[in-house]
C-alpha cells in the first residue's frame, strides 16, 4: 500500500499555481499538467482551501496561494489532503491468534517502531516547503535547457 496520490497531486497543484501566477490556473489547466480529471483537481483544491493554503473565488477561473510558498510545508499539504488518519500511517492487522506467541505480542512489539517511523517522515515533510520544491523544479528545468 502507498500514501494516497492526493498528496503529490496537492504539491503539484501548489507548485504550478505559483509558477503560473501571472496566468490563470484553472482546474482544466492544472489537470492537463497532472494528466488527471479536473474534478479531482477541484476536490484537492477544496481541501487546500479549507485549511487556508489556497484562495479561490466562486465563478472566477483559477486560484492563488493564500500564503507565501516558503510558509507552506509538505507536511501542511499532507495533513490538508487527508492522506492518513492521525497516527495511522501503518495499519495493523487485527484478530491475531491470542494463543500464539507472535499473535499475542506482535502489535505491542512493532507499534512503537511504526510510530517513530511516522513521526520521522512527518518531520522530514515539515522541513521542506513548496518554495523548496519550486526552486528545485526551476533548477532542473534550467539545467535541462542548457
Amino acid at each position: 500500500m502507498s500514501i494516497s496520490s492526493r498528496f503529490t497531486v496537492g504539491v503539484h497543484i501548489l507548485a504550478l499555481i505559483e509558477l503560473n501566477k501571472d496566468g490563470i490556473s484553472s482546474s482544466e489547466f492544472l489537470a492537463g499538467s497532472i494528466n488527471t480529471n479536473p474534478s479531482l483537481v477541484r476536490k484537492i483544491i477544496g481541501m487546500l482551501k479549507k485549511v487556508g493554503i489556497v484562495e479561490v473565488r466562486p465563478g472566477v477561473a483559477g486560484g492563488k496561494l493564500a500564503k507565501d510558498p516558503s510558509n507552506i510545508t509538505l507536511f501542511d499539504v499532507y495533513k490538508a489532503v487527508d492522506v492518513v488518519q492521525e497516527e495511522e500511517l501503518f495499519s495493523m492487522h487485527e484478530n491475531t491468534h491470542p494463543d500464539c506467541i507472535v499473535g499475542k505480542n506482535i502489535q505491542n512489539s512493532i507499534a512503537p517502531v511504526l510510530s517513530a517511523a511516522q513521526l520521522a517522515m512527518e518531520q522530514v515533510l515539515g522541513s521542506v516547503t513548496i518554495a523548496d520544491v519550486i526552486k528545485d523544479i526551476v533548477e532542473k528545468e534550467t539545467y535541462n535547457i542548457q
